[in-house]
């Protein structure tokens, strides 16, 4: 079965921080958007993360992410879980610090409803974290 993107517009999403809580140019929206001239732009801090809460239960297989380069995460954190469960973590990934686009992030298929991605050991002195494109893709059950 071919993978689909699992972000749609019913999925609650939330970020730790914007940078300078400047929601309209760097917010939580632009991580979807599609445009390569906007981005989620963290503000400072050790471990930047997004959580996902899909409309329905998921099975997620890949993760597909875009940095700027020299505000990249040495090391993603996902955790998930069902709803009324606690998080658990699923895999550790290891992306480059780099502006292209990341798409071999296989992910060990887990059902569930709620996913934290946690962004640390970040490559910026300040523990920025900037993200043009996050994708989720899977299968919707």
């Amino acid at each position: 079965m071919p993978l689909e993107p699992l972000v749609c517009a019913r999925t609650a999403t939330r970020v730790s921080s914007v940078l300078n809580r400047d929601v309209k140019h760097f917010g939580k929206q632009h991580l979807f958007d599609g445009s390569a001239e906007t981005c989620w732009n963290s503000d400072q801090g050790t471990s930047q993360w997004v959580t996902l809460d899909f409309p329905r239960p998921v099975k997620v297989s890949q993760l597909h992410i875009q940095f700027q380069g020299g505000f990249s995460s040495q090391l993603c954190t996902l955790e998930g879980c069902r709803t009324g469960e606690e998080l658990v973590k699923i895999s550790e990934l290891y992306p480059q610090d780099s502006h292209a686009m990341q798409i071999s992030f296989q992910v060990e298929e887990t059902v569930l409803d709620k996913l934290k991605i946690t962004f640390g050991s970040s490559t910026d002195f300040f523990g920025r974290v900037v993200v043009y494109h996050l994708g989720v893709l899977g299968e919707r059950l």
